[in-house]
């Protein structure tokens, strides 16, 4: 039967690709639009009014922010490390997807993707000059410089789909990644940052399965995804090869207004194996754009939590930008 022998939980967000000076190209962005701090949208000038017993603008130093993209970097490469040595024979990665692939058209809540192959596709030079300061740099972070095409697993992709049906989930599914917004059926970036950074371009054949963490009104809630996860786990047990499974999730923490009280509640909800905490948080707190990636990593912990595996948090890593608080809180975690 197969086993699940590792869980992986990583931040992808653009500052892990990018220079701590590309970081800054953000902040023009940050200080046009609201951001969610709490539960709430709060416009920019109005957090640091709110923040500024914090000390955030001695996080702001050239040394502080080249100290924190250092312990991203090495964590990334743990990860990376923990990952090879693992020698697992198939993945189970829970990603999110940002109107790369899915559009207004069709959007399901969950969905597996069952088909033979899947292709990740590097954006044209017309597409980069066309993505926000800040952003276009981030592509090469996504994607190999050539088109690249792995590897799916489309009997334990449709064995999942089934089992998960058994359990109350009526998942969405696709042979092919549908033509987006973007024009392309490339893979999305939450899975194209696995396959690069950890993988290092060998990528493991794998099933991706999506959670819809951004798009009204389908939204799945905290404790959906928690027993999702708790169905996953029970569908990747019952499959009946004998493969070593990793689940590795791909996304989050607070971004883009980053909150480390709550992360470090949420962490310590997921070390302790406390899903009643996890399926608690409520949806305002993940409204964010960023903050709602948190709900790939739901997956993955209820289903290590059904394992005796314990997690092991390799760092937590606010990145600052911003007097406002803004950046991404970056965590790195496995279950081993």
């Amino acid at each position: 039967m197969a086993k699940i022998v590792l869980g992986i939980g990583t931040s992808h967000a653009p500052q892990l690709i990018t220079t701590v000076e590309e970081w800054q190209l953000r902040v023009a962005a940050d200080k046009q639009n609201p951001h969610f701090f709490r539960c709430k949208p709060i416009s920019f000038d109005e957090l640091v009014t709110l923040r500024a017993g914090e000390g955030l603008k001695a996080e702001l130093t050239p040394e502080k922010q080249h100290a924190k993209h250092a312990r991203n970097q090495a964590a990334l490469d743990q990860l990376g490390e923990i990952l090879t040595q693992a020698k697992i024979d198939v993945a189970v990665i829970v990603g999110n997807d940002q109107s790369e692939c899915f559009s207004e058209g069709n959007v399901a809540a969950f969905s597996v993707y069952r088909g033979e192959s899947f292709d990740n596709i590097p954006k044209t030079p017309e597409q980069i000059a066309k993505m926000p300061p800040g952003i276009a740099p981030t592509a090469r972070g996504y994607c190999p410089p050539e088109r690249a095409t792995y590897h799916g697993i489309p009997q334990l992709a449709d064995h999942l789909i089934e089992s998960l049906m058994a359990s109350g989930f009526d998942v969405g599914q696709t042979t092919q990644l549908p033509v987006g917004p973007q024009g392309t059926n490339s893979i999305q970036h939450a899975f194209g940052f696995v396959y690069r950074r950890l993988m290092h371009d060998q990528v493991i054949a794998n099933v991706p399965v999506f959670v819809n963490t951004h798009y009204p009104p389908n939204r799945p809630k905290a404790a959906r995804c928690v027993a999702f996860g708790e169905a996953l786990a029970k569908a990747i047990a019952s499959w009946p090869e004998d493969v070593r499974v990793a689940v590795i999730a791909s996304g989050g923490l607070t971004h883009y207004a980053i909150d480390e009280e709550f992360d470090r509640r949420v962490l310590d909800a997921m070390k302790n194996k406390d899903l009643p905490a996890l399926a608690a948080i409520e949806e305002p707190w993940l409204l964010s754009g960023g903050t709602a990636e948190l709900k790939n990593w739901l997956p993955m912990v209820a289903a290590m939590s059904t394992t005796d595996l314990p997690m092991n948090l390799i760092d937590y890593v606010p990145c600052y930008r911003s007097e406002a608080g803004t950046g991404t809180a970056m965590a790195f975690a496995y279950w081993s």
